[in-house]
């Protein structure tokens, strides 16, 4: 049976979605981070939280589609950074500060956060893996300089005390350098009654 052009033309479309999408999802995923798309108001709560002003420069590690970038940028007036590991997802990051309108406070470095010096920055955003935060603590512990904020989503510094926590969210806003302990700590200091 032979394909008419329709139908090779087809197949070759049927080809580059899988492609583009394989590439989408098996990059982060080489690099030991799936790509899980955070809610826009999960965001906005946790760049509120930071309380990100205009002109600070605001780092997102594994920046993904540029969604935290955007609203830095656009929301907030901040300076924003994003490092990406997938080249697909840097190119989206761009195409969306673009479109945006806010590209002139947007940059994305395709490259390895774990590799990457963040000693501009005045805060740190991060939704990563448990996983992840043995090997970014000493890093963020060296590069940051005091008062920086680091907030992270769904994933929290066992050593570290949080300065803020949204339970609701799952939120964890941490200054540098962070007192020691970790979140049973700043539930403690809370004095907040136990569950019955």
């Amino acid at each position: 049976m032979t394909m008419s052009p329709l139908q090779w033309t087809l197949l070759g479309m049927a080809a580059a979605v899988a492609l583009l999408y394989g590439l989408w999802v098996v990059i982060p995923v080489l690099h030991g981070l799936p790509w899980i798309p955070t809610g826009r108001e999960r965001i906005r709560r946790a760049l509120e939280m930071a309380r990100v002003r205009p002109g600070e420069i605001v780092y997102d590690l594994g920046a993904g589609d540029g969604r935290v970038l955007v609203m830095a940028a656009r929301e907030f007036g901040a300076q924003a950074v994003g490092i990406e590991a997938s080249p697909l997802h840097c190119a989206v990051a761009w195409l969306r500060a673009l479109f945006s309108g806010s590209l002139s406070r947007v940059r994305v470095r395709r490259g390895n956060f774990f590799r990457a010096d963040l000693r501009d920055a005045d805060v740190v955003f991060a939704y990563l893996t448990s996983r992840h935060v043995l090997r970014l603590q000493p890093q963020l512990e060296r590069q940051l300089r005091p008062g920086t904020r680091v907030v992270t989503i769904s994933f929290d510094f066992p050593d570290w005390q949080p300065a803020a926590f949204d339970k609701k969210d799952l939120i964890f806003l941490y200054r540098m350098p962070p007192d020691a302990g970790g979140l049973g700590t700043f539930l403690a200091k809370q004095d907040l009654p136990l569950s019955r």
